[in-house]
């Protein structure tokens, strides 16, 4: 037997006899045409697409769309191999993309840190981080362990710059470990009404961290401003959530990649329930001090003092007002929670983030319902793709129009006043509904002593 490498593909071999009559010559010939013809397609593919990752490359670059604005994949060129399992991975499309034969960012703002691109890289050649965030002035400097400038000071989940329920849960529980390891390795004396630890916010990183302290009996408390689920629980009903799986401390393994709003509220209740666990809510927190070997938590419900704090306050703060006449009527919100609550309406969603295009989305699949959406720059900075094609679909099909480069001048009953190309039209308006981002807590975090990635002047200048 002879073995014969086909098409001049390596490690292809097919075996055959010795001897062969004019028939398996013929045979041979037949298929080592075959293979060259398969592998000149395949190269030609390859160079096509090449050809078409540079060309979006360049595009995205153009249009400010190539920068990751959090998390995103770190890529090892030295260690990819060109296998595109990264490409096929990815939900949110075109964020990598194989250019010269190894992966690259293409669409870096559309990626949202799930980190299933690492997941199927077969040799770890990617990472997801947050890179080098030294010129940051939203990102706070922390520790390994989350810990900030400030000693005994942690930062959890979104605060720090990372997305995603699971990244949130993982740090709350990260911050609680180290928190539990010093005071193991660091003991005192227990002070009269010094607790071990403070957790500051009830969103996902914020649960994660009580539910923790509790497994490992630490004497904990929990404030927050708001109601248990944070931002979570103003999402609008029946969100799907990106969770992929995490373990959550005193729960278990949530093992689908998606959840229902409605689902995690219900989990983490059930285990606030089940623990016995308090959170004070309506506890702004207005400051942090340092002293007699603890940390001073001023809040609006009174000083708590505690040996370490974890902020879990997520970013988005109290919501960015358009600062425009008519703006505090009661037909102004700032979170959509039902949508199918409104029929038959005249609704405007200003905005363009995920958040804006779902409320718009969901807005416009009620009965009735006529909705724009208007977005003050000219194209849409960084959507998920799910959402991005949704949006051209109801577009498309007339269940929603989209005005971009668009600013609302006023608010009057049952009209608002908009201005685009530097005219100004009135709109019939029974709702306006502001996705116009927070105003996050770093002035606050400043006032602590946490420091930023650069100079405290630049950051209040940011």
């Amino acid at each position: 037997m002879t073995s014969v490498m086909l098409g001049g593909f390596p490690g292809l071999y097919t075996s055959l006899p010795e001897k062969t009559g004019t028939m398996d010559t013929l045979t041979l010939g037949a298929l080592g045409v075959t293979f060259l013809i398969v592998g000149l397609w395949q190269r030609r593919l390859a160079r096509d697409s090449d050809r078409e990752n540079r060309a979006r490359q360049s595009e995205a670059k153009a249009r400010g769309k190539d920068k990751a604005l959090a998390q995103h994949p770190q890529i090892r060129e030295d260690l990819c191999l060109g296998c595109g399992s990264c490409v096929a991975a990815c939900p949110e499309h075109d964020v990598i993309g194989l250019v010269g034969g190894v992966a690259r960012i293409i669409h870096g703002s559309r990626c949202v840190g799930h980190g299933k691109c690492a997941e199927a890289c077969p040799v770890g050649a990617i990472t997801i981080g947050l890179g080098d965030v030294s010129r940051r002035p939203d990102i706070p400097v922390l520790s390994p362990a989350l810990e900030t400038s400030v000693p005994g000071l942690y930062i959890a989940g979104e605060l720090g710059g990372v997305s995603l329920v699971r990244n949130a849960v993982e740090q709350g529980r990260r911050a609680v470990d180290d928190v539990a390891r010093r005071l193991r390795e660091e003991p005192a004396a227990k002070a009269p009404g010094v607790r071990d630890l403070l957790v500051v916010g009830a969103g996902p990183a914020g649960l994660s961290a009580v539910f923790r302290a509790a497994e490992l009996g630490l004497d904990c408390a929990a404030i927050s401003l708001e109601d248990v689920g944070g931002t979570v629980r103003k999402y609008p009903r029946r969100k799907l959530t990106l969770v992929q799986a995490v373990d959550v401390p005193l729960y278990g393994t949530l093992k689908e990649s998606e959840y229902a709003k409605e689902d995690l509220l219900a989990m983490w209740s059930e285990v606030i329930a089940r623990h016995g666990i308090r959170f004070r809510t309506g506890a702004a927190l207005t400051g942090v001090t340092r002293r007699d070997g603890h940390l001073e938590a001023e809040t609006a419900a009174g000083p708590v003092l505690a040996r370490f704090v974890i902020l879990a306050l997520g970013r988005r703060g109290s919501p960015r007002k358009l600062g425009v006449p008519g703006e505090e009527s009661e037909r102004v919100l700032y979170e959509l929670e039902d949508a199918a609550s409104l029929r038959g309406q005249r609704v405007l969603v200003v905005g363009g983030g995920d958040s804006a295009v779902e409320a718009a989305l969901g807005l416009a699949a009620q009965p009735g319902n006529r909705v724009a959406l208007a977005y003050r720059k000219p194209d849409f900075f960084r959507l998920k793709s799910r959402n991005e094609e949704r949006l051209r679909a109801a577009v498309r099909d007339g269940r929603l129009s989209v005005m971009m480069s668009t600013e609302v001048r006023a608010i009057a009953p049952g009209a608002v006043t908009l201005s685009r190309g530097g005219a100004d039209e009135v709109l019939p308006n029974d709702w306006v509904f502001v996705f116009a981002g927070g105003e996050p807590p770093f002035p606050l975090l400043q006032r602590i002593g946490v420091r930023f990635g650069c100079a405290p002047a630049e950051a209040a200048s940011a």
